[in-house]
């Protein structure tokens, strides 16, 4: 029987519209034109990781929103494997690359908390975005503006519309 599970089709993943939702916020140009982020591997990593980290920090916030959170951080492992394999880095080294993702997600959840806590994210996104290499004024300003007021949007959504994958503007 274990045979013809290979062919059965796997059941929807119940995150894919976030994480779909997620991945297409962290594409948009603003961030690569008015924010001035590198269009890179690292420069969309870097994104992708912020953007969600908005996520995430909202979904802590809410008591039905500890599972999804899990589960959230979970597609995106999946989906940096995936990213890794595809750029032909071996089995050997991706769990390093994986280890060292989640360090850099986790470092940003601190910071961006604790900017969000203050009033002040440009310090976070300074360091995490940008990696400490100063941009400019004015594109600094936008990326963490434009965090800080998506993350201020997500306290409005309820968990249920988040799964759906309807991010706020």
């Amino acid at each position: 029987m274990r045979l013809l599970d290979l062919f059965r089709t796997p059941p929807p993943d119940p995150l894919a519209p976030l994480y779909d939702a997620v991945v297409a916020r962290a594409r948009r140009p603003h961030w690569y034109v008015e924010g001035q982020v590198p269009d890179t591997t690292d420069g969309r990593f870097d994104v992708l990781a912020s953007v969600l980290s908005m996520v995430l920090l909202r979904l802590e916030a809410a008591p039905e929103g500890s599972d999804p959170a899990v589960r959230l951080t979970e597609r995106f492992v999946e989906d940096m494997d995936g990213q890794l394999r595809q750029q032909g880095i071996g089995d050997i080294v991706v769990g390093k690359h994986i280890g060292r993702m989640m360090a850099l997600l986790g470092g940003r959840l601190g910071a961006y908390r604790e900017g969000l806590a203050e009033g002040a994210l440009e310090p976070a996104v300074l360091r995490n975005v940008f990696r400490g290499e100063d941009p400019g004024a004015a594109p600094l300003a936008h990326v963490a503006g434009a965090l800080a007021t998506f993350r201020r949007a997500l306290d409005g959504v309820p968990v249920a519309t988040l799964l759906s994958g309807d991010l706020p503007e």
